[in-house]
C-alpha cells in the first residue's frame, strides 16, 4: 500500500513566499491566500486544487491515482 504525503510546501508565485502545509484529505482546497502578500491562489487550469498547482506534493487523492473533486 502506498504511503500518502499530507505535508506540502506550497510557493506563491507572486512574490516566492513558501509555508509547509497541511493538506485536506476530504476535500479539495481551489483557494489559499498567501500569508506575506496576501495574494489568493487559484488552481491552474487543468489541476483540480492549489497544491497540485503550487506545492512540492499533489493533493491525496493525486497521490493515489484518483481523480479529485474539481476536474476540468
Amino acid at each position: 500500500m502506498q504511503t500518502i504525503e499530507l505535508e506540502s510546501k506550497i510557493t506563491c508565485p507572486e512574490c516566492g513566499f513558501s509555508k509547509v502545509e497541511t493538506m485536506p484529505t476530504n476535500a479539495c482546497q481551489w483557494y489559499y491566500e498567501c500569508e506575506k502578500c496576501k495574494t489568493l491562489l487559484k488552481p491552474l487550469r487543468g489541476d483540480c486544487c492549489v497544491f497540485c498547482s503550487y506545492a512540492t506534493v499533489k493533493c491525496p487523492p493525486i497521490q493515489e491515482g484518483e481523480s479529485c473533486c474539481n476536474k476540468s
